[in-house]
């Protein structure tokens, strides 16, 4: 079964929002990275090591989850700073949902496996809506 949530991308200050969200909410973080913790072999500028990478944060049943983008992507423009981010059931789940969601729109990261342990993969519809998919990698 396949659960979706809503993933929100922030110009630097993600930390601050999500410290927000969970004094209105309550409870902790489900995780919380930087930039800083990311594997060696990933390049990223120095201004980048305290920006989030990926949060996420229990919300009733569902979960919202953030990170921060990187200094030299720019900043997001608000409006377009979320994607729906759909949890599936297996790798051939995920290239299919990519596949058709990405029909004239446009494939923004190819799935692949991560160093996060998922297969993971994200793309924009033909409406302008960013879209992530993602299960457990298989080994």
């Amino acid at each position: 079964m396949s659960d979706c949530s809503v993933y929100l991308t922030f110009n630097g200050n993600c930390r601050e929002a999500f410290d927000f969200y969970r004094s209105v909410f309550g409870g902790d973080f489900d995780y919380i990275t930087t930039f800083d913790e990311l594997p060696e072999k990933y390049e990223r500028a120095p201004e980048d090591s305290d920006r989030i990478m990926h949060v996420s944060l229990p919300v009733k049943e569902g979960l919202l989850m953030g990170s921060d983008t990187f200094s030299a992507m720019g900043n997001v423009d608000f409006g377009n700073n979320f994607s729906i981010s759909v949890t599936t059931s297996s790798i051939e789940e995920t290239d299919t949902f990519m596949e058709r969601m990405s029909t004239n729109g446009k494939v923004t990261m190819p799935a692949e496996k991560t160093f996060w342990g998922a297969y993971f993969g994200m793309c924009c519809d033909q409406f302008g809506i960013n879209w992530m998919f993602s299960c457990p990698a298989e080994e």
